[in-house]
């Protein structure tokens, strides 16, 4: 028989069991002791240690996004040479954290920026900094509104310490970034614009200034009024600069390019808590203007020589020029008849564009702030005192004579006269009006012309022809006194760009003025209509004149004026080529035989234009204006070139010149004689040489 084993022994059995259990609890005891102790020293970690680090994560609850504004894109001529370009240069910024209690490590800082950087390594032309213009340039708040801070962005926007460092304050700044902490070097740009040689006074003068036109702050006021419907402008940073008139406004969308970004993290009082994620901003395009930089040049020089000139002893002894003497401003457009290409803008007096970068004086403003705006488009002075300026003319003139080719293609049109076998009888004056209440007028120097048909009226210049021929019929025509008269002429001259806008697109262009309704009131719509036949109600733009010009030159096509060839990439790729635009096409409306009876007459005598090689249509005008204390005689000028092949609109304006054929037709001689060596004689290629017309 077997004995019993001992797992069959029950109490063994029990005491075995209640081992395991024991053993269990112990190895769960001491685990969870081991967890307990290292959650304790978890907790002693986060409550001693990391603290400080945690309560800051603790209230981090965004990121900041700063816009970093873009390289803005250059301006070039129609020959690629730079008008306006922009300088990439470095800056140093200053930005706020959290770890700048110590104003004393702030202010070592400053002086050590002075002391190691600014002054060993800094360009020799740059602006002298001292440590209390650096910590002030920080804007930390000592001492600044008690540390009373309104605005949250107050924090997180950095402060900008210097401009354009040179290569080795970046350097030092990069290779001792620990001992300059909170500091970064960030890519800016500095608008330049080219100089021309110095002015006749000894100045420098920039290229087209009053075209290409200046920036200025988006933080102005005048500024986001301005943009205010720009639906890009909620791109833009009150620190950034935009454009403030002409090229440089027209085209601030295609000129600025696309914000790039900073990222900061940051806490709930909007303070940087670490470093920032950059994303680089898209350059600007590029744009070729159809400004020719020689003859552009040429122009300006042309209009200060000749207004030099005039003021010699030799023009004042003149019994002709000397009607010139008080001139003190020129105004010249070009403008290609088949394209509309604007090849030459030119305003006189001009001033430095670069005055405007970095801000300009209130000194430099008091000198050249009533030309800055542009003449050939808008209301304009030379530097006149606030007494000075009623007694002289602005840079909008009455077109004078230069209206009368239209006037006689108008008559022609209406059937009021016809193009031969139809003489006037010019005796020197013509008397209009009522048998009780008569009005009379006169040739310049009441000359008396003899038998005049249409085509020779414009060539002799007749006031007496367009008033007893055109004025007069066209008055009785359409009601007498009545508006519709008004209108009707209105209607005519706007075909050709005259009392509108030229479409231009140019900031600040105006439409000119029409006197024509002002004058009727004053004394009689036959009155009025008299003095519009011979130009002495319209006041016109320079523009306006070159436009019209370049309508008659094409025989009715009215093209849009373009001042960019094409845009490309800052890469150079392109990005559009801007195409001739046809405004308004009037050629089916006036006769083939009727343009040729205008162009024909279109000979009157000019200084300097006879001697070009090659035929030119003209029309000199002197435009008569009443100012304070008198009147006085502007010249006004248009012309287009070849007559047989119009490719050149030229008009010129001299305020105050005297006659449009010593004062102002000297400067257009000179444009075309730029515009065919700039172009591999053109017009002389097109006119095929000097032959009667």
């Amino acid at each position: 028989m077997m004995k019993p084993s001992i797992m069959d022994d029950p109490k063994k059995k029990e005491i075995t069991k209640k081992r395991h259990f024991s053993f269990r609890i112990n190895i769960f005891f001491f685990i969870t002791f081991l967890l307990f102790s290292v959650l304790i020293v978890r907790l002693a970690i986060l409550q001693f240690v990391q603290a400080k680090d945690l309560k800051a994560a603790e209230n981090t609850n965004t990121n900041q996004t700063n816009k970093i504004a873009p390289i803005r894109g250059n301006i070039y001529d129609s020959t690629k040479s730079p008008l306006a370009y922009t300088i990439p240069v470095q800056s140093l910024f200053f930005r706020i954290e959290p770890s700048q209690q110590d104003k004393d490590e702030v202010i070592r800082m400053a002086n050590k920026l002075k002391t190691d950087v600014f002054d060993k390594y800094g360009k020799p032309d740059s602006k002298k900094l001292e440590p209390a213009d650096i910590v002030l340039a920080m804007d930390l708040g000592y001492d600044i509104n008690k540390n009373k801070v309104k605005d949250p962005s107050y924090y997180w926007v950095p402060r900008k310490i210097k401009t354009d460092l040179s290569k080795e304050e970046i350097a030092y700044l990069l290779e001792h970034r620990d001992e300059f902490k909170w500091l970064e070097v960030t890519e800016e740009s500095i608008r330049t614009y080219e100089l021309d040689d110095m002015d006749t006074d000894g100045s420098p003068s920039t290229i087209a200034p009053q075209l290409i036109g200046y920036l200025k702050s988006y933080s102005t006021e005048k500024a986001k009024e301005m943009y205010q419907d720009n639906e890009n402008s909620k791109e833009y940073l009150d620190t950034e600069n935009v454009g403030f008139d002409g090229i440089e406004r027209m085209y601030q969308d295609e000129l600025r390019g696309k914000n790039g970004y900073k990222i900061y993290p940051v806490n709930a009082a909007m303070k940087i808590i670490g470093r920032a994620t950059v994303t680089k901003p898209t350059k600007g395009n590029n744009l070729y203007l159809s400004i020719n930089k020689d003859i552009q040049k040429t122009a300006e020089k042309a209009i200060a020589d000749q207004i030099a000139f005039l003021h010699t002893p030799y023009a004042r002894n003149d019994a002709f020029i000397k009607y010139g003497a008080n001139a003190q401003a020129g105004y010249a457009v070009a403008m290609e008849v088949d394209t509309g290409r604007v090849v030459t803008m030119a305003n006189y007096p001009d001033y430095n564009t670069n005055e405007w970068t970095g801000g300009i004086s209130q000194a430099t403003l008091d000198e050249v702030g009533s030309y800055i705006a542009n003449g050939s488009i808008t209301t304009a002075y030379p530097k006149y005192t606030d007494k000075e300026r009623p007694k002289h003319p602005s840079s909008i003139v009455f077109m004078g004579s230069t209206i009368k080719p239209l006037s006689v293609l108008i008559g022609l049109t209406e059937k009021l006269i016809t193009p031969s076998n139809q003489y006037y009888y010019d005796s020197g004056t013509f008397t209009f009006g009522k048998a009780n209440s008569t009005s009379s007028i006169s040739n310049s120097g009441r000359t008396a012309y003899g038998n005049l048909d249409a085509s020779s009226s414009i060539e002799h210049s007749s006031n007496t022809y367009m008033s007893a021929k055109v004025g007069i019929p066209f008055y009785q025509k359409y009601g007498g006194e009545n508006p519709a008269v008004t209108d009707k002429w209105a209607e005519y001259l706007a075909k050709f760009g005259l009392g509108v806008k030229t479409g231009s697109g140019l900031p600040g262009e105006i439409a000119g003025s029409n006197d024509f309704s002002k004058n009727a009131k004053k004394d009689s719509y036959q009155s009025a209509m008299v003095y519009a036949s011979w130009g002495q109600n319209e006041k016109t733009t320079t523009l306006q004149l070159a436009q019209f010009a370049a309508t008659l030159g094409s025989r009715g096509k009215r093209m849009k004026p373009l001042f960019v060839d094409e845009i490309r990439s800052f890469e150079g790729e392109l990005v559009k080529k801007v195409e001739p635009e046809v405004l308004e096409d009037n050629t089916a409306m006036f006769a083939k035989g009727d343009w040729n009876t205008i162009i024909h007459g279109m000979k009157s005598g000019a200084e300097g234009i006879d001697e070009l090689p090659y035929n030119v249509a003209r029309k000199t005008g002197t435009s008569t204006q009443a100012v304070s204390g008198g009147t006085i005689d502007n010249a006004v000028f248009i012309a287009f070139a070849p007559v047989e092949n119009p490719k050149l609109a030229v008009a010129v304006v001299v305020p105050e010149g005297g006659y449009g054929r010593y004062g102002a037709s000297p400067i257009a001689a000179k444009i075309f004689q730029a515009y065919d060596a700039a172009n591999e004689g053109i017009l002389t290629k097109l006119g095929g040489g000097k032959r009667p017309w």
